[in-house]
């Protein structure tokens, strides 16, 4: 098996780690939402009412981005209705931005709730969208277990944040 250097993923493997130990009922999205950190530093395209748009800071793809509830909730069927149809809506006009933005053959939405579903965080639920290309799931995913991704956070942040 080949060795692709990642430092940058231990930060966070590290920190999921030791939020575990210090804070087993600890939240990434509730964390993100009480930061002092601005908006842009967090990655948060876009605050509606019940719900906000980021971007997954580990992502797939360039322009992957996750809509989250403001609520902690870690079930779909828990959210209220109008959390719900926000959620909904914004889900439309991401898929929206992310054709204007990147152009791209198909777009992946979906949840995953629950670990055996494949959920990294299993106790806040949240949408996820990718926009995807014929051919996308290059040499290096198929046969490396290793993505590339083209585009820094900061580029994708500042192409899609006019479009909210």
């Amino acid at each position: 098996m080949d060795v692709l250097w990642s430092p940058w993923r231990y930060d966070y493997i590290k920190a999921d780690e030791n939020q575990k130990k210090t804070d087993p009922v600890s939240c990434v999205f509730c964390e993100i939402l009480k930061s002092s950190e601005s908006d842009e530093e967090k990655f948060i395209l876009h605050r509606a009412e019940f719900n906000f748009v980021i971007l997954n800071i580990y992502p797939y793809i360039s322009g992957h981005l996750m809509i989250v509830p403001f609520k902690h909730l870690s079930a779909l069927d828990q959210a209220e209705k109008d959390s719900s149809n926000e959620l909904m809506d914004l889900t439309k006009d991401c898929q929206r931005i992310l054709k204007d933005a990147y152009s791209p053959h198909g777009i992946n939405i979906g949840m995953n709730l629950g670990k055996a579903a494949g959920a990294g965080v299993t106790e806040h639920y949240h949408m996820h969208l990718l926009p995807r290309w014929v051919g996308d799931a290059n040499f290096m995913t198929a046969i490396g277990e290793t993505r590339t991704i083209p585009e820094s956070l900061e580029t994708t942040f500042d192409k899609l944040k006019t479009r909210f």
